[in-house]
């Protein structure tokens, strides 16, 4: 497995290059996501928060996402990846928002995505969303590859980005 530095360096330098902000809202990675983030030294000049948002009582609590929000929608799918990098965004007024939603295993969610399935989403000057499937049931290893995946989007948003 990569290390978490090497997973966050290059997201981290382009954030302090621009003097832009980043938080952060999981789920099936279970803090992956964000622990690569601060596990790179400087990482108060762009880290602003995360959270692991594993229940509805979480993701009210901490996201304000009510019952309301998920009109039409549920857990593990792309609307519901934007609406939480959205959220976490607007919450912690970043410059971007970054989340990840999904089932790591070793069995697949309630809702019939298989282990391995994860939205992940982007929220700020370029938005982006996409779905990733390991095929692997193998917990950790899913929550590392959606943590990796999760970063080199906000990566690619972020060269998109005329910022």
């Amino acid at each position: 497995m990569e290390s978490l530095t090497k997973l966050g360096v290059a997201v981290g330098a382009r954030l302090i290059e621009r003097g832009q902000t980043l938080a952060v809202a999981e789920s099936s990675a279970g803090g992956v996501i964000n622990a690569a983030l601060v596990a790179v030294p400087g990482a108060s000049a762009y880290y602003v928060g995360g959270c692991v948002i594993y229940t509805a009582a979480g993701r009210e609590a901490l996201l304000g996402i009510t019952p309301q929000d998920l009109a039409g929608m549920r857990s593990a799918s792309e609307p519901f990846a934007r609406l939480m990098a959205r959220r976490v965004r607007e919450k912690l007024g970043t410059t971007w928002g970054l989340s990840e939603t999904g089932a790591s295993g070793p069995k697949g969610n309630r809702y019939g995505d298989p282990a391995g399935h994860a939205c992940i989403a982007v929220s700020g000057p370029v938005e982006a969303v996409i779905t990733v499937e390991t095929g692997s049931a193998a917990r950790e290893d899913n929550m590392w590859v959606f943590a990796r995946r999760a970063l080199e989007l906000l990566d690619a948003c972020m060269q998109e980005s005329a910022f």
